[in-house]
């Protein structure tokens, strides 16, 4: 078991919106990511989604409200909820999402639609 340093994770890729997998706990993947921009709507019907902001600020955008949330915080996105992620400047998050889970989530691929590799 070797420990994971997130600068050194963060400072070995520049892509964003391209998750990276630094870890697993059980069923569950640990990802880190950039994000800068606006994503797509989407949702997953069967998995909750964690969100904690290591750097930057990230606008989790609802279909009835936003939240900001900032380094240090952390949103639980709960299956089946519509949400689109935004940073207005890059941010750095890591993300504990369920084995298997699209980034883009239930819908058809598009675009931004990648597939975590590992780092």
């Amino acid at each position: 078991m070797d420990k994971v340093n997130l600068r050194e994770k963060f400072s070995s890729f520049a892509e964003q919106w391209a998750p990276k997998i630094v870890g697993a706990v059980d069923d569950y993947e640990v990802k880190l990511v950039k994000i800068e921009g606006d994503f797509v709507w989407h949702r997953h019907a069967d998995a909750d989604e964690l969100f904690l902001v290591v750097e930057g600020r990230l606008r989790m955008d609802f279909r009835d409200r936003q939240v900001e949330v900032g380094p240090g915080e952390m949103i639980v996105v709960p299956r089946g909820v519509e949400h689109k992620p935004f940073a207005a400047q890059e941010c750095k998050m890591m993300l504990l999402e369920r084995r298997g889970v699209s980034n883009t989530g239930d819908g058809p691929a598009n675009a931004r639609t990648r597939a975590p590799e590992q780092i």
